[in-house]
């Protein structure tokens, strides 16, 4: 009588229950992005599988950033930036800034399934942290050589004034989030302790870029720089208008469900 390969049987029934009693998920790890689930480069193929995790407010919200983007750029360069020294860095890398933060956040909050959450996560740190901080950094350090080599005041202005509360609180933001996921979340104590803290850092982040696009606001919409070189309609759209339509599309993917601070499920 013909017999099974040893340890066939064994597999079998091994894998028959496991299909039945799957392992269960703990929330964190679900809702929590990791670098261990970012697939590699060779391996980032498309998969029809997968469902769309586009929003409808994300066309809004990349569009309306670009339109604040290609405004300010256009002021700057047809009104001799040349002339104001240092300064013409300023608002060309904060409005790039702006667009590329704003792609950083709807590219990742929310996804839901796990191929598509590690692509948006790494898309997420690539336009944030590795473009996006950078860029606003040096916008910052212009306008403040700019201001040095005149010797004039600094943080005399609502504009100045939030503009260095943002700064500092996204070197917080930054550090909380790549403390989190980076080398499997070691800094904070690794594992679902580490993971535990992303939704402290999604929490803020909903809170900063609000603060970031007022200061957008301020800069563009009450400066002197602004009410010199445009009009006030164009002001008006670019800087009042505008930063509302990207916060409103943003705000369109917030899931509170995903940051339950009180019950641990």
């Amino acid at each position: 009588m013909p017999t099974s390969p040893a340890g066939v049987d064994n597999v079998s029934v091994r894998s028959s229950y496991e299909l039945e009693h799957p392992k269960p998920l703990n929330i964190e790890q679900r809702d929590s992005p990791s670098l261990e689930q970012v697939p590699s480069a060779t391996g980032m193929g498309y998969d029809q599988s997968l469902k769309s995790e586009g929003r409808p407010g994300d066309a809004v919200s990349r569009q309306t950033a670009l339109v604040i983007m290609a405004t300010t750029w256009t002021i700057v360069l047809m009104n001799a930036p040349m002339k104001v020294g240092w300064f013409a860095f300023h608002p060309p890398l904060q409005s790039l800034a702006i667009l590329l933060f704003t792609f950083g956040i709807i590219t990742l909050q929310p996804t839901n399934q796990p191929k598509t959450k590690a692509a948006g996560l790494m898309r997420h740190q690539l336009a944030i942290f590795v473009v996006g901080f950078p860029t606003i950094a040096l916008g910052t350090i212009a306008v403040s050589y700019n201001k040095w080599l005149r010797g004039a005041d600094h943080f005399t202005t609502w504009h100045g004034f939030f503009g260095i509360i943002t700064m500092a609180w996204l070197v917080f933001q930054i550090f909380l989030g790549a403390g989190s996921v980076w080398y499997g979340g070691a800094l904070f104590g690794g594992g679902m302790k580490a993971k535990s803290l992303w939704k402290y850092h999604r929490l803020s982040g909903y809170i900063l870029f609000p603060l970031l696009l007022f200061t957008v606001h301020l800069g563009g919409g009450w400066s002197t720089w602004g009410e010199k070189y445009s009009y006030w309609i164009v002001r008006f759209v670019t800087y009042t208008v505008a930063p509302l339509a990207v916060l409103v599309g943003v705000y369109a993917r917030i899931r509170p469900s995903k940051m339950q601070f009180a019950i641990n499920k």
